[in-house]
């Protein structure tokens, strides 16, 4: 097999690698990491020294990758919990409640995990507020609270947070839901989720009319169809909402007699009761390929089965080896031992066994290697319950008769039956976006290759990057076997190449295997007809997925740029400051910020500059911030500068507007207009974001905004696009590094050309 990469190394010593707080190595290898990894997951056994050796061999050569929780924290001696995420209790509709739950939500990201929260159960705005002589500020105002909160967390130093936020579709406040997260630095910190019913689904089908409904009250009547194009419309230009069929997951999910489902993890995976745990690990099939690039290459299926009972045994132990931020959290995880073995690495094995992914012929291998994957892990976890005992809330006949595990084989059900089952869920797909970098760039989860060669800056001991070509796990198997000058036969394809078809038949065929769910991102062309993209949401429901999620690139994200680009026209982009002429035409805004006794005062002064076309238009010069409380006035001055700076370069400035509306105050921000300013920046970026508005720089109607880099107003459909051999590749630019290189797959974004990498 290829050796790891020097990207390996560099996410290991970011990420994985243990280190003393002064920021010195203790883990000096690789193995050493496996070695703690192995020993604390060990610790519960009777015998901790076999288990802790035969775990090592399990992490051995990537073949099974814990997630980066279970990493990066086992063995650690730290208060982090080893789970990747939670869904959160069940908000109550009075402020008791609300901040109850807010302060969960703090102290379980604080410890590192991300969460899932249903605010279906709050008020819609507008409704009375009984004893108070108040209306209500509605779902989407808390969600506001909640996405500062996460920033504050992040701002002490914790990982990056991650949240999920679903509505449900009757929800009165469903329509402001869908759109809440296109005003600029709103709600960055979540993933948005509308919860799509059968009842719904039916009645967008027949074209019916849907009730929005709260409290047995109905606030208004619209057709089912008119709200669901809404919803595909959103996503088609944003990428979210995205769509969970939540009637499914729960007629679907195995604790059915015993739990109810409101809410997933943040990418969606783990669809979670309140409380609940998401315990995520990896078999990276690519590792288990035989005779790779041959006719005889097939998948291991006997490692495939000893490594899976390694796995389920490791992660079951998780469950005793975790810390856990609130108690119920542990509650819920004892009372089910809930787990979500995945694979990664797919699209490269199917590559290996010289199959297309999406072709007839890779979906049927799927299936069955899906399959072997799932009889594995139930009879793994029956074992376990065989020596340890089943899970404590096992209700043998009704376990037995919900709808996932009556399609299991007759054997495993039968064992069921003598033995109970140790786990109540066993597997899921989940992102594995790090964890592949990590074992020497595999494909991510079930998605397909993204790129099969891209550049990425590797941090140097000196600090200093230095740019590596980074190399897909199967290509660079493939050429060390053919030889670095032989072409690539026509079963290596990429996301690019790809229709939307090809994914979501794969999706279908690896869901049927997995009684959670799956985080899986469907890549769609922008050119892609809108009728063609909301045909794939109404697909994944009929092919009997449990959710859908697209990433169709758009001008509203950002610019396009191939992967690589050559050093002309690196050149190309360079700008020169504008010169200034004598007078300049302006506007000047009073903003008053609710803590401060006095107003300021903003101006933002225009210049007249040609376009690409030698049309006069009207765009951002300069800055100016005045105020009597001297307090400001060191960093307003300091800000006036670099933004002055920034415009006068030219080009598209707009995401200056959406970086200070981005920027939160760890003290709180304020209610202004009837809306949650998370800083006074924020507020700064208001004035300008209005600004740019008012002169035509930045349009705000449906389906328009600047893109152009000399300030034309340009519609989507006419926004300048960029190919690479006849495929685009649209990439957004990284809030890290700065690289036009931020990929958005399995609900998370991760930068191609740094170590960036984010689930919100």
């Amino acid at each position: 097999m290829t050796d790891a990469p020097a990207i390996a190394q560099q996410i290991w010593d970011m990420k994985y690698r243990l280190k003393s707080i002064e920021g010195v190595p203790l883990d000096a290898t690789v193995g050493d990491t496996w070695r703690r990894v192995a020993r604390a997951l060990a610790a519960p056994e009777k015998d901790p020294d076999l288990w802790a050796q035969r775990f090592e061999t399990a992490l051995a050569d990537y073949r099974f990758l814990p997630a980066g929780r279970i990493l990066a924290g086992a063995g650690t001696g730290r208060t982090v919990t080893l789970h990747n995420c939670f869904v959160m209790g069940t908000i109550g509709d009075d402020m008791g409640s609300i901040f109850a739950n807010l302060r969960e939500a703090a102290l379980t990201m604080q410890q590192g995990g991300g969460i899932g929260y249903d605010f279906s159960t709050l008020r819609p705005r507008g409704a009375p507020v009984k004893g108070v002589g108040a209306d209500a500020s509605g779902p989407l105002s808390f969600m506001d609270v909640w996405d500062s909160m996460c920033r504050t967390i992040m701002s002490a130093g914790s990982r990056r947070g991650a949240m999920m936020a679903t509505l449900r579709c009757d929800h009165p406040d469903i329509e402001e839901f869908i759109t809440a997260k296109q005003t600029a630095g709103r709600l960055t910190m979540f993933n948005v989720s509308v919860l799509a019913t059968d009842a719904f689904m039916s009645a967008v089908k027949r074209d019916e009319d849907w009730q929005l409904v709260f409290g047995g009250k109905v606030y208004k009547t619209v057709k089912a169809k008119v709200l669901w194009d809404k919803i595909m419309r959103a996503t088609y230009e944003y990428s979210e909402p995205g769509v969970i069929f939540i009637d499914r997951i729960n007629a679907r999910n195995n604790l059915y007699y015993c739990e109810s489902i409101s809410a997933t993890n943040p990418c969606g995976e783990q669809p979670l009761p309140p409380y609940g745990t998401c315990l995520l690990g990896s078999i990276n099939l690519a590792r288990l390929v035989a005779e790779p690039f041959t006719e005889k290459a097939r998948i291991d299926l006997g490692a495939l089965k000893d490594l899976a009972a390694l796995a389920v045994r490791m992660m079951d132990n998780v469950v005793e080896a975790s810390k856990y931020p609130v108690a119920a959290q542990r509650t819920e995880a004892e009372s089910k031992r809930r787990i979500g073995l995945g694979v990664t690495g797919l699209a490269d094995a199917l590559i290996m066994c010289g199959l297309r992914y999406g072709s007839p012929e890779a979906v049927a291998c799927t299936r069955t290697w899906m399959t072997a994957f799932r009889d594995a892990a139930y009879n793994a976890s029956i074992d376990l319950a065989a020596e340890k005992g089943a899970f404590p809330l096992f209700d043998r006949e009704k376990y037995l008769a919900g709808e996932t595990i009556r399609a299991l084989p007759e054997a495993l059900r039968k064992r069921i039956a003598k033995h109970g089952i140790r786990n109540a869920l066993v597997t899921s797909i989940a992102p594995t976006g790090t964890i592949s970098l990590f074992a020497g760039n595999v494909s991510s989860g079930l998605e397909p290759v993204f790129s099969f060669n891209y550049t990425r800056n590797v941090l140097q001991r000196d600090g200093s990057k230095r740019a590596e070509d980074v190399t897909d796990y199967a290509v660079a198997l493939y050429r060390s076997l053919k030889g670095e000058a032989t072409s690539l036969p026509t079963y290596f394809v990429d996301a690019q190449s790809l229709a939307p078809a090809d994914h979501l038949v794969m999706q279908a065929a690896v869901q049927d295997s997995i009684d959670s769910s799956i985080s899986k991102t469907i890549n769609v062309p922008e050119s892609f007809p809108f009728a063609a993209f909301a045909e794939v949401y109404m697909q994944a429901y009929d092919m009997g997925c449990k959710g859908c999620t697209t990433y169709r690139p758009s001008a509203v994200r950002g610019a396009v740029l191939e992967l690589k680009k050559d050093k002309r026209a690196a050149e190309d982009d360079t700008t020169v400051p504008l010169a200034r002429p004598e007078t300049l035409p302006g506007l000047t805004y009073k903003l008053r910020w609710p803590e401060s006794d006095h107003a300021m005062y903003i101006t933002v002064n225009d210049i007249m500059a040609e376009d690409a076309k030698g049309l006069k238009v009207r765009r951002p010069f300069e800055v100016f911030i005045n105020s009597k409380n001297m307090e400001h006035y060191a960093w307003t001055v300091a800000l006036t500068r670099m933004i002055s700076a920034v415009f006068r370069r030219g080009g598209d400035v707009s995401f200056v507007v959406e970086e200070l509306k981005a920027v939160f105050d760890p003290r709180g921000g304020q209610w202004m207009n009837g809306r949650y300013v998370p800083s006074l920046l924020a507020a700064i970026g208001d004035v300008i974001e209005q600004h740019m508005v008012e002169i035509g720089f930045l349009a705000r109607e449906a389906g328009m905004r600047s893109v152009a880099g000399d300030g034309k107003i340009v519609s989507l459909k006419d926004a300048n696009t960029k190919e690479s051999g006849g495929r685009e590749k649209r990439l957004r630019a990284c809030p890290k590094c700065g690289t036009y290189a931020l990929l958005r797959q399995e609900g998370c974004d991760t930068c191609l050309a740094c170590d960036y990498s984010k689930c919100s």
